[in-house]
């Protein structure tokens, strides 16, 4: 089956692109000599695991679906983290995970021993506060934030038991970044670096993105191993796995004019299937598009659902667009398919395989079964 025979809409990934991206992330893992895992918050789609599984990647989880997926996927153990443990969830965690990171001092004190008493490494969620984040919504370290203990909460020494600081402040960003935060950590928490087995820096390295100073970070994180020797480092990005390895491929459906706009509707949503569009916002790239000074045709494009924000606007095209002309919307393989929903009713587009070589299959094809069983 050929990509040009698929019927829209749906979700393409490259097994060549994502090869190249775990070979990259790899390069690093190696040179600097630290532990790279995988977040499933930016890319869940396990039928893609045996791909990530041959370069022996483990992975972070935040929920027990995760863990469960890593586990039974990737067969290792989790570095787990959740902002709040329950005692209806602790055991589960516990059971399969390696490390497990806890967000808050009371947190560690009602489940510690129970991480000791399974042989789980136990750590704490730092908070360094270091802003590098423009968008809010994705700042972690914003005044008054529920995630992770500051320095003056701690004390002088960890409580007993702690093996690791966990630090997480990033969002697609720069290596200059990491050095940033990174001297505020050493700062705030290097009094109790020398207790400690480990450090996990979160995510946010977007280290496959074209431009990205790779070489920077791995003498970042060379030089925090020599200040301090005999601590693991541990990143954990999302998006630097799956960047630029997938689009979404859509339809115009239906051309609406009103008050001198153009809307091309398509047979996707930027509501339903790519709602970080919205959430973020972003406006992603279109392969059929041309920058607006090259002149064309102006329109917006607009989801298929009854949202009035369903649209985002504008694209310039060389010619008037027109029922069936195919569209290809770039970059859609991290924090789409694990954020989409079914509002309206509407089906989420098919997930498709290209293997090295262009032939391509089906991962999955949603039915009005996947509607139903959701909504009970």
């Amino acid at each position: 089956m050929k990509e040009q025979d698929i019927p829209t809409p749906f979700y393409i990934i490259y097994e060549d692109k994502l090869r190249r991206n775990l070979e990259l992330i790899d390069s690093v893992r190696r040179r600097a000599g630290v532990e790279i895992i995988m977040a499933f918050k930016a890319n869940a789609v396990w039928r893609t695991f045996d791909i990530i599984e041959e370069y022996g990647f483990k992975f972070t989880a935040s929920s027990l679906n995760e863990l469960t997926l890593g586990n039974n996927h990737l067969h290792t153990k989790a570095h787990s983290y959740c902002p709040a443990y329950t005692p209806q969830t602790i055991e589960a965690f516990l059971a399969g995970s390696s490390h497990i990171t806890f967000n808050s001092l009371s947190q560690y004190e009602r489940f510690g021993k129970a991480a000791a008493e399974a042989g789980v490494s136990a750590g704490l969620r730092v908070n360094p506060q270091c802003s590098v984040i423009e968008t809010d919504i994705y700042n972690p370290a914003l005044p008054g934030s529920r995630f992770g203990v500051t320095a003056d909460c701690i004390g002088d020494r960890l409580p007993e038991g702690i093996e690791g600081l966990h630090f997480h402040a990033l969002c697609e960003s720069t290596s200059y970044d990491l050095e940033r935060v990174l001297e505020a950590f050493e700062s705030q928490f290097g009094r109790y670096l020398s207790s400690i087995k480990w450090v996990n820096m979160g995510g946010g390295h977007l280290m496959t993105r074209e431009g990205y100073d790779t070489e920077h970070l791995i003498s970042v994180l060379t030089g925090f191993r020599h200040r301090h020797p005999g601590i693991e480092i541990i990143l954990e990005p999302g998006s630097a796995f799956t960047w630029r390895t997938g689009d979404l491929i859509t339809s115009v459906i239906d051309i609406v004019e009103n008050q001198d706009i153009s809307t091309a509707i398509i047979d996707a949503s930027f509501a339903c299937h790519m709602p970080d569009c919205l959430e973020m916002p972003y406006k992603p790239a279109i392969t059929q598009s041309i920058p607006p000074q090259d002149g064309g045709y102006t329109y917006r494009l607009g989801g298929n659902s009854c949202l009035s924000g369903d649209f985002i606007a504008d694209w310039c095209f060389p010619e008037p667009l027109k029922s069936g002309d195919r569209l290809r919307l770039e970059d859609m393989n991290h924090y789409t398919t694990v954020k989409t929903n079914m509002f309206n009713g509407i089906s989420h587009p098919a997930i498709v395989l290209s293997r090295t070589g262009g032939e391509c299959e089906y991962l999955r094809q949603f039915t009005y079964s996947d509607y139903e069983s959701r909504m009970s």
